[in-house]
């Protein structure tokens, strides 16, 4: 209990802190809100929404959120062990069944097969089960007062205000933390823009009516850049003396090319005729391996994890009848107090690790495949501590 109070109380000097420096850099909230309403009112939003804008308020406990993302500090095989279970999988299969009509539209008007859309469906809400109960007004009216991304939220907060002024939404509709809506996870713009009647009842409603959600799911990834017919990912198997300076997801090359270095299918067979593809190494040049797609993009455009990304198209692969990954023999990662340590080393170096945080996000994979290669280390992208020393 005594270390209770005290969590208590340093999160309490943490969420004021949070709150002073959010005031300080968005100005008053209320003169803000007030901006935000003459915008919205010009912007053809009437009564209702301009009366759910005069009831949001300043919320410290979503910012804490937003700076704490400590889900990311976690490996792939950490993340990807926890997300990929037998619950979502079995659960999968099960809808995928049961919706087996609007999956088919959906792979009809927009290309996108049902285990990648049952993937995003399962990782964001398992299958519409947890939505959030974060105050979607407050969430996105703290977000965009804030000065960290105002010029993302500002409109999804307009957006929002839309949707509740034409019936869409309560005023009171409740999310996830940073602002999602639904079983998908939605922002308020998006929803606005892409969503789609799957059901024929008149309304998009992506909190209840399944055929809404998958229908509005195969159209957000279709405009995001999906290539209908194309794979995105497959696992396979490498050598122990491939160029490694080659791999990444960037650097696409023909799978005869992969081929001819000795990549072959997971189980040690042939590659099949396709499209160029990059090799990701999530874990180092002794763990898993995967070929990636143009349409692996499309998962970055969705969210820009890493091990998010990988994860999600590994579960949609997994649905799509693939086994579990191998996990091979990768060499031992780094804390993320020892992340932290390497992304300063790599910034004195003169990287642009994307920020000291203790995420090997894009960023700090590209700086430390560029100190592999100076240092002569297989160029893999992966932080080790050997790296870490020799640095």
């Amino acid at each position: 209990m005594k270390a209770l109070r005290a969590g208590l109380t340093t999160l309490t000097i943490v969420l004021g802190a949070i709150s002073a420096q959010a005031q300080e850099c968005g100005g008053d909230f209320e003169q803000w809100r007030a901006g935000v309403a003459a915008e919205a009112r010009a912007d053809g939003v009437g009564n209702a929404g301009l009366g759910a804008l005069a009831a949001a308020q300043f919320d410290t406990r979503i910012l804490a959120r937003d700076r704490g993302q400590s889900v990311f500090t976690q490996d792939f095989d950490q993340f990807a062990g926890r997300m990929v279970n037998a619950y979502r999988l079995r659960n999968g299969a099960a809808n995928m069944k049961k919706y087996a009509g609007a999956f088919s539209q959906a792979q009809q008007q927009y290309g996108v097969p049902a285990p990648v859309i049952t993937a995003f469906w399962a990782l964001e809400t398992d299958f519409g089960a947890v939505q959030g109960d974060f105050s979607t007004l407050n969430a996105l009216a703290t977000l965009a007062h804030d000065c960290r991304r105002p010029a993302l939220f500002r409109p999804h907060l307009i957006a929002l205000l839309k949707l509740i002024e034409q019936g869409v939404l309560p005023a009171d509709v409740t999310g996830a933390w940073a602002g999602e809506i639904g079983q998908i996870q939605m922002l308020p713009g998006d929803y606005l823009a892409e969503g789609v009647d799957g059901d024929g009842d008149g309304r998009v409603d992506l909190r209840r009516s399944v055929p809404d959600v998958i229908l509005t799911a195969g159209r957000l990834i279709s405009k995001l850049g999906w290539r209908a017919g194309e794979p995105w990912m497959e696992e396979v198997r490498v050598p122990n003396d491939l160029p490694w300076a080659e791999t990444g997801r960037t650097n696409r090359l023909p799978l005869s090319q992969w081929a001819a270095w000795g990549v072959t299918t997971r189980d040690g067979g042939a590659l099949g005729a396709g499209p160029d593809a990059g090799l990701v190494l999530p874990m180092g040049h002794k763990g898993p391996a995967f070929l990636v797609y143009e349409n692996y993009d499309v998962y970055l455009e969705w969210n820009q994890s890493f091990v998010y990304t990988l994860t999600a198209a590994h579960l949609a692969r997994r649905l799509a009848g693939d086994p579990a990954y191998r996990l091979g023999n990768p060499e031992p990662g780094l804390s993320p107090e020892q992340m932290r340590a390497l992304q300063e080393k790599l910034v004195a170096l003169g990287h642009d690790v994307g920020g000291i945080d203790g995420v090997l996000g894009v960023n700090t994979r590209e700086a430390i495949r560029k100190e592999q290669m100076r240092l002569g280390f297989p160029v893999d992208g992966w932080p080790t501590p050997r790296l870490l020393a020799a640095l």
